[in-house]
């Protein structure tokens, strides 16, 4: 572990940190208002799972979903600031190699998911009350998707050179992937097309697996979750790299 890459880790963090009532209180409460929404709209109509209510069944995944939106947006918006403002010269220069700068970018991206999707979860633990999850399949699943966003977060900020074009990557391909990865509802209880098109959806595995840590449940067998979530973040994490090694949309 190099001094440099303990350093930019430290400043990624640090960086969220210093404004987290928008970056970490602000996505705890979207997920509560859309918990509470869903919940009273929902509740006495919808049984996704045997046994397990609604509004349990809801929580783990509005809390994958906010970890999936952070991930990316920790990565995707540190890279387009620093492009913008042009100190990304001062990172290239240091004495970082691609693999530093990545495993920094994503490793902070992880850090704040986790920090939202707990904060998710204790703020109403006191309401909604859930089994003891698996540890193991929890770390497992909440590593791997914010794996995945913050990987994708950093295709983003490097292919970006302006606002316009991140908020267009976030719309249109980071929010749909989201909603549409069974944050709301059981893909089984979908028609037959519209599973299979879930089941193409790599945030669905994510998703999917981290409530079965919680309920022993699941749409997919949590094996299966894993490998298509592992395969899909090292996928990103390769191309990613080569972005990096390359200094595509970076040295100018």
């Amino acid at each position: 572990m190099s001094p440099g890459f303990r350093a930019l880790f430290m400043k990624e963090v640090l960086r969220f940190w210093k404004v987290s009532f928008q970056t970490v209180a602000a996505p705890v409460l979207s997920a509560i208002l859309f918990l509470v929404i869903f919940s009273h709209a929902l509740a006495s109509h919808v049984e996704a799972y045997p046994g397990v209510g609604y509004t349990q069944f809801l929580l783990p995944g509005l809390a994958m979903m906010a970890m999936l939106q952070n991930a990316f947006a920790n990565t995707s918006s540190s890279l387009i600031q620093s492009k913008i403002t042009g100190n990304v010269v001062f990172i290239l220069l240091a004495p970082l190699t691609p693999g530093d700068l990545f495993a920094a970018y994503l490793l902070a991206s992880v850090v704040r998911a986790i920090v939202v999707g707990a904060g998710v979860i204790l703020a109403v633990a006191w309401l909604v009350p859930l089994p003891l999850p698996n540890p193991l399949w929890l770390a497992a699943f909440a590593f791997t998707g914010a794996g995945i966003l913050g990987a994708l977060g950093i295709i983003a900020g490097i292919w970006a050179e302006k606002f316009d074009q991140l908020a267009a990557f976030q719309n249109f391909l980071v929010m749909p992937l989201t909603f549409l990865a069974g944050v709301f509802y059981s893909v089984d209880s979908l028609p037959p097309f519209w599973q299979a098109a879930s089941h193409v959806n790599p945030f669905f595995y994510a998703v999917d697996g981290f409530r079965y840590a919680f309920f022993g449940i699941s749409d997919v067998s949590p094996w299966t979750s894993l490998a298509i979530a592992s395969a899909a973040f090292c996928a990103l994490s390769w191309l990613t790299l080569r972005l990096l090694r390359a200094g595509y949309k970076l040295r100018h």
